[in-house]
């Protein structure tokens, strides 16, 4: 699995990434008993009721109401953690705080991921690229990142 993948998979995977964003409103994948038959008993959900739904595992495109909340997940795992890790900044102490290696190489190997063009010798310049990278494509794959995340 790819080094962007194992975070995204923390991060969507997270208990409270499967908080409502709206109490009101279904979850991503089910339907409302006025939206499917009367009491949701014995048919299945039609695609067409569910045209975004993400596979299972995956998180949905774009925004809206099934987004993730991803500074309240990573707010949650940091209140956890014995350790006092300014993910809002360092891609290293975002990947500690995710349980995952956040050694020099992972980090290189996710600057290829993302198509970093800059030196990797320069781990301060691609470490700034990176978390800002990393909040930009978890915004581009459901995640609700506050626009002070996104650098």
């Amino acid at each position: 699995m790819s080094v962007f993948r194992s975070i995204m998979s923390k991060i969507f995977g997270h208990p409270a990434a499967a908080a409502p964003a709206d109490a009101g409103s279904p979850t991503p994948g089910t339907t409302s008993p006025a939206a499917g038959d009367a009491g949701g008993i014995g048919t299945m959900s039609a695609p067409a009721a569910t045209p975004s739904t993400p596979a299972a595992g995956q998180a949905p495109a774009g925004g809206g109401a099934g987004s993730v909340d991803v500074e309240a997940v990573l707010t949650d795992l940091a209140s956890k953690n014995p350790q006092k890790l300014n993910w809002q900044t360092s891609i290293v102490d975002l990947m500690k705080l995710l349980d995952l290696d956040s050694g020099l190489g992972a980090r290189k190997e996710l600057a290829g991921e993302l198509g970093y063009t800059g030196s990797t010798e320069d781990s301060a310049s691609m470490n700034i690229w990176l978390h800002k990278q990393v909040m930009q494509k978890l915004a581009e794959n459901g995640g609700r990142v506050p626009d002070s995340l996104k650098g």
